[in-house]
């Protein structure tokens, strides 16, 4: 007599042939069946995503095993249930419901809302708030959005929220200020800050320990969140695969998502176009660069905070010739201080022109592939010229492949004018970075190299 566990197993023994032993493991073996009735075997998945997945990648690898067993007629019904698994931090998922009831019961009681974190590690930087992020035309739009968002996670128009531009505009200080004003207000939700980077490496590391249901299942229980510097998803098309199903479970049940980027949704490369039209369900808003006015509130914030005076007139010679960024800013009245105290020198518009020009050399340095080209060739004692060449040496394509990455990563140069400077296209160039980042991600000593190389790039740019 047929049973729902004979046919299952059955079933699991065609498809065992037909996949590999990790995808096996991940996405049948937490498969249960319950039921049987005539033709149709009913089977019990973990969640919706989970069933999504099955559906949307072995669909006719199913439909084979069940045909196989059941004949022509034979067909799967789906019951979705979230069994007792642990996330990827060791927490079960009754143990997370009831450690949530525990916390519900510890504020009634007065008990310290900090148990919270025990439950769930945010990752938010406590230092960014609403209340200490400056306020201009630049940024108002985004800003209004995010303390919306903060009211309501989930609730409003604004999902997801995507917040892009230039490097220093203030993208993850307003993405933190809105993690942290929403914990404010909902002490009980589950916000997650992370970037791009750490998730793939995340990604990785499940796949390796054979916990990528696991690491699924974490990101489901979240919120509201936070993932910075979109772009780097850039050709990892596993990461891309697995961020797509996360985002569509988290917006389907009212989360929160926020996404950083350098650039607009439209001018992104290497990501799939579904996800491209997702990111566009929501509010796409920029920082662009500060207004004058918006750059002297910003400086007078920051001399506040560390408790130093200046002239109008070092404020007005600092915001004229500092434009490009709030990082910037920041940078000169640092470099300002840091002068003045070893120097011993007031600070006033001379010592402030001596930093600002000196300041401004180093921000012509930092956007030089010539300069990133010459550390890197010298690393690998090779000339120069060699990385414009086609030579298929291992040395000088790793030399160029490199230079490639940090020439992406430190400079504000286009793909196309990068390649321009090895005599390649804006393809070669988006190749190289994929190269450099998956070299990263499987070879520790390859990486250490990138991490050498960084350092020394960091610190030419900081002592010239």
């Amino acid at each position: 007599m047929l049973t729902h566990e004979k046919v299952w197993t059955k079933c699991l023994k065609t498809i065992a042939e037909h996949v590999t032993p990790q995808a096996y493991k991940t996405w049948f073996e937490p498969v249960k069946p319950i039921g049987l009735n005539n033709d149709s075997l009913l089977i019990r998945v973990p969640n919706k995503f989970f069933f999504e997945w099955l559906e949307q990648h072995y669909i006719d690898l199913l439909k084979l095993a069940i045909s196989k067993e059941l004949g022509p007629k034979g067909r799967l019904e789906y019951q979705i249930f979230v069994e007792n698994h642990r996330d990827i931090k060791g927490n079960t998922i009754e143990a997370m419901r009831k450690k949530g009831e525990a916390l519900h019961a510890s504020q009634k009681a007065g008990i310290d809302p900090a148990l919270k974190d025990f439950m769930f590690s945010s990752e938010l930087k406590p230092e960014y708030t609403f209340e200490n992020f400056i306020v201009g035309t630049c940024n108002k739009l985004a800003r209004n959005a995010g303390i919306a968002i903060a009211k309501n996670p989930g609730k409003t128009a604004f999902n997801p929220l995507i917040i892009h531009g230039g490097v220093g505009l203030g993208k993850t200080h307003l993405a933190h200020a809105i993690g942290n004003e929403t914990l404010k207000n909902f002490p009980d939700k589950r916000v997650l800050y992370t970037n791009t980077e750490r998730f793939t490496n995340q990604i990785v590391q499940a796949l390796k320990n054979n916990v990528m249901y696991d690491f699924i299942h974490y990101y489901q229980l979240i919120d509201l969140l936070i993932i910075d510097d979109i772009q780097f998803l850039d050709g990892r098309k596993k990461t891309q695969e697995i961020f797509f199903n996360i985002f569509n479970y988290l917006h389907q049940y009212d989360k929160q998502i926020i996404i950083t980027s350098d650039r607009a949704p439209k001018d992104l490369e290497g990501i799939q176009d579904r996800l491209i039209s997702r990111f566009k369900w929501g509010l796409t808003t920029d920082l662009q660069v500060p207004d004058v006015e918006t750059r002297i509130a910003i400086l007078e914030a920051k001399m506040n905070q560390k408790g130093v005076e200046m002239s109008h007139d070092v404020i007005d010679l600092i915001s004229q010739n500092i434009k490009s960024s709030i990082r910037e800013l920041e940078g000169v009245l640092v470099s300002l201080i840091a002068t003045s105290a070893l120097t011993e020198h007031e600070i006033d518009l001379n010592l402030t022109n001596q930093v600002i020009e000196s300041f401004v050399n180093h921000i012509q340095k930092e956007i030089t592939v010539e300069n990133i080209q010459k550390l890197v060739a010298d690393y690998f004692s090779i000339p120069v010229e060699d990385l414009r060449k086609k030579s298929r040496k291992r040395e000088v394509v790793v030399a160029r492949q490199l230079s490639m990455y940090f020439a992406k990563e430190f400079t504000s140069e286009s793909l196309k004018n990068i390649g321009e400077f090895f005599a390649k296209d804006h393809s070669t160039v988006l190749y190289s970075h994929k190269a450099v980042r998956d070299m990263m991600d499987t070879d520790t000593g390859f990486k250490d190299i990138v991490e050498k190389l960084k350092r020394q790039v960091e610190f030419s740019l900081n002592s010239n």
